[in-house]
């Protein structure tokens, strides 16, 4: 997972959960626009979501900061 997306990840889960409380949740289509103008990187983000962990449509946001933030840098 890119930097870019891992940081836009962690701020719109930020921004939810400082909106609507801990409890909120989201899907992986709520870090990008409603147009199509990223495929590679929605299905890199589905990929990860789906098959890597197994995650329902929505998640926790708390839950999905937590994952990111965990990620390793790749070297």
């Amino acid at each position: 997972m890119t930097a870019a997306i891992k940081n836009k990840i962690i701020a719109v889960c930020t921004d939810k959960i400082e909106k609507k409380g801990s409890n909120v949740g989201l899907s992986f289509y709520a870090f990008f626009a409603n147009k199509n103008d990223q495929p590679e990187l929605l299905l890199e983000v589905a990929q990860w979501w789906i098959m890597e962990h197994k995650l329902d449509h929505f998640e926790k946001a708390v839950k999905i900061k937590a994952l990111v933030e965990a990620i390793q840098p790749s070297n």
